[in-house]
């Protein structure tokens, strides 16, 4: 049973990766979903989706193959980039973020597997993506990569806000359904206990 199940969640982990990276070209689909060069996409969703599915030790590992992936050159960061080179990228610190907020998810849900506590665990995630990612941003303008016209600290957040009432809505959504499936998945579980008993 434990082989089993170490096989199951290794598999959804391949799943969340790909689904990671599908998620992060919404904007091929819309490209119109580019707001001061930072794309909206549903990275943070299946990156929040992982922790609270596969918990706080694969959920991590899967956000942390798809980084790999992306930077030893496949297409799957946003708008299909990838390569080592995506390491100065404004954006990379929510990539990175993804791997933080996948065990920060997994152990809030380990610690507490009620509905609410999905739900906290899935915005506490996003507001920690937030401070990140866009502290990185702030920082890469600033030090390595060109500034726009009258760059500042305060007009990196005002870029944050555009997608904020998306994240907080996925991410809502994101821990109710992770919680309906953990529900699905005991239910199959004592199914599949009684049936070996």
């Amino acid at each position: 049973m434990r082989e089993q199940s170490k096989i199951f969640k290794l598999c959804f982990g391949a799943m969340f990766v790909a689904l990671t990276a599908i998620g992060a070209n919404i904007t091929s689909i819309f490209p119109f979903l580019v707001i001061g060069g930072v794309p909206i996409t549903l990275q943070g969703f299946f990156a929040v989706m992982s922790g609270l599915v596969l918990g706080s030790r694969v959920g991590p590992f899967s956000m942390f193959v798809y980084m790999m992936l992306g930077l030893v050159g496949a297409p799957v960061f946003a708008q299909f980039k990838g390569g080592v080179g995506m390491i100065l990228s404004p954006t990379f610190g929510f990539i990175l973020g993804f791997i933080l907020i996948a065990y920060v998810t997994g152990k809030i849900r380990e610690a507490n597997s009620s509905l609410p506590s999905y739900i906290i665990a899935a915005l506490t995630a996003m507001t920690i993506n937030y401070v990140f990612g866009t502290n990185w941003m702030y920082a890469a303008y600033q030090l390595w990569f060109e500034a726009p016209a009258e760059f500042s600290y305060k007009l990196v957040w005002l870029w944050m806000m555009v997608p904020l009432p998306k994240d907080i809505l996925l991410d809502t959504a994101a821990g109710i359904l992770a919680y309906r499936l953990s529900k699905q998945g005991i239910t199959i579980r004592h199914r599949i206990d009684e049936e070996s008993a």
